[in-house]
C-alpha cells in the first residue's frame, strides 16, 4: 500500500513490516514453523492525527504496535520515525519521542511505588529533573490529566480504573513525547468512564499536538476518536480509510462484518438491521490460508480468493483495500 500525505507530513512510515515468532520442537529444539503475527504491513501515520487500528483479538494489532515502538525486534521490513530508521535511534532518545499506554494500567505499574515515583521515573532516568523540580513537574502533569497534587503520595491500588488510566497517561506525557500508542486503553472501563478518558485524550492531543495510534476492537470507540481507521485481519491490513468514509461505505467484506456487529443507537433501525455472522474461527497465524487470508470465512468468497493473494488498490480520497471483489 502506498499513501500520499494530503493532510499533513508523515511522522511514521512502516514498510513491509513482518514479525514472525518461531515455534520450536524436537530434541534439538529446531524451528518447525513460525507464527506470522504481522505479515507484511505498509502504513503511514501523519503528524497530529489519530489512527485507529481495529480487528478481532489475535489479529496482530498489539504486536504491530510494539514493533512500531521498537519494544520487540522486527523480523523483516523497516519503521521510520521522521525519516529515520528507528533501529538507528538511541533507545533513550526514542523513548522521549514515542510512548505507550498499556491495556492494563495497574499491571504496568509497580504497586510498591508512589505516584510521584511512577510518573517521575522517566524524568529521573533521562536526567531531566530531580528534587523540588521533579515534584513540580509531576504535579503539573497530574493536573493535565485531571488528577490532584495530593494524589502524589498515594499508591496504584488506591485509585479506580479510570484514575489508573489517567495515571498511565500522565506517565507517558511526562517526557513530552510527540507520539503515543494507546493499546486498548478503555477496554476495562465502564462506558461512562470510557467517555471521560476519550474526551481527555482529545483535549491532550489538541493541547500538545500529539500523534496517536489507537488500538482496539471496539469500533464505536474508534468512531469517536479516530481520523483514519486501519482494519487488520490475521497479520495483514485489509482496508484503510478516513473514518467517516469507512463507516458509511466499507469496501472489504471483513470490514462490513465488523461494522454490522456495532449496535445502532436507534432501536427501530437496530431491529431491522442485517448482521453478518462470520462462520468458523480465525485460521492459525502459523498456517494461514493460501490466497486471501479471509477466504475461509468470507461470505462473498470466489475461486480466485483461495489461490491468489489480492493486491492493494487505491480508491482515491485516502481509501485503500485489498479484495478481489473490488477488481
Amino acid at each position: 500500500m502506498t499513501e500520499e500525505s494530503r493532510d499533513g507530513e508523515i511522522l511514521i512510515e512502516i514498510k513491509g513490516m513482518k514479525k514472525w515468532f518461531p515455534i520450536k520442537g524436537g530434541m534439538l529444539s529446531a524451528v518447525k514453523t513460525y507464527v506470522r503475527a504481522v505479515d507484511g504491513v505498509d502504513l503511514q501515520i501523519k503528524r497530529g492525527e489519530t489512527l485507529g487500528i481495529v480487528g478481532e483479538s489475535g489479529c496482530g494489532k498489539t504486536t504491530l504496535g510494539r514493533v512500531l515502538l521498537g519494544l520487540i525486534p522486527i523480523t523483516d521490513g523497516s519503521v521510520f520515525y521522521d525519516g529515520e530508521d528507528i533501529r538507528t535511534i538511541p533507545d533513550r532518545e526514542l523513548r522521549r519521542k514515542m510512548q505507550i499506554v498499556f491495556q492494563d494500567p495497574g499491571g504496568s505499574m509497580n504497586p510498591r511505588k508512589s505516584v510521584r515515583s511512577i510518573v517521575g521515573e522517566p524524568l529521573q532516568v533521562n536526567r531531566l529533573a530531580e528534587g523540588v523540580e521533579l515534584t513540580q513537574k509531576v504535579a503539573d502533569v497530574l493536573d493535565s490529566v485531571g488528577l490532584k497534587r495530593e494524589h502524589m503520595n498515594r499508591f496504584p491500588h488506591e485509585f479506580s480504573g479510570g484514575q489508573k488510566q489517567r495515571l498511565a497517561l500522565a506517565r507517558s506525557l511526562s517526557l513530552d513525547p510527540e507520539f503515543i500508542l494507546l493499546d486498548e486503553p478503555t477496554s476495562s472501563l465502564d462506558v461512562s468512564v470510557q467517555a471521560q478518558v476519550l474526551n481527555l485524550l482529545e483535549e491532550i492531543q489538541e493541547k500538545h499536538g500529539l500523534t496517536f495510534v489507537f488500538i482496539t476492537h471496539a469500533l464505536n470507540v474508534v468512531n469517536h476518536i479516530s481520523d483514519r481507521v486501519a482494519v487488520m485481519y490475521l497479520g495483514k491490513i485489509v482496508e484503510i480509510a478516513p473514518r467517516d468514509a469507512l463507516y458509511d461505505a466499507p469496501l472489504h467484506p471483513y470490514t462490513e462484518a465488523l461494522l454490522s456487529a456495532v449496535p445502532h443507537p436507534d432501536p427501530s433501525q437496530e431491529a431491522t438491521r442485517e448482521r453478518i455472522i462470520l462462520k468458523g474461527d480465525v485460521p492459525s497465524p502459523s498456517n494461514p490460508p493460501q490466497g486471501c487470508n479471509f477466504c475461509t470465512r468470507c461470505p462473498k468468497v470466489q475461486d480466485i480468493c483461495r489461490s491468489v493473494e489480492p493486491e492493494w488498490r487505491d480508491f482515491g480520497d485516502g481509501r485503500y483495500a485489498a479484495c478481489h471483489l473490488l477488481d
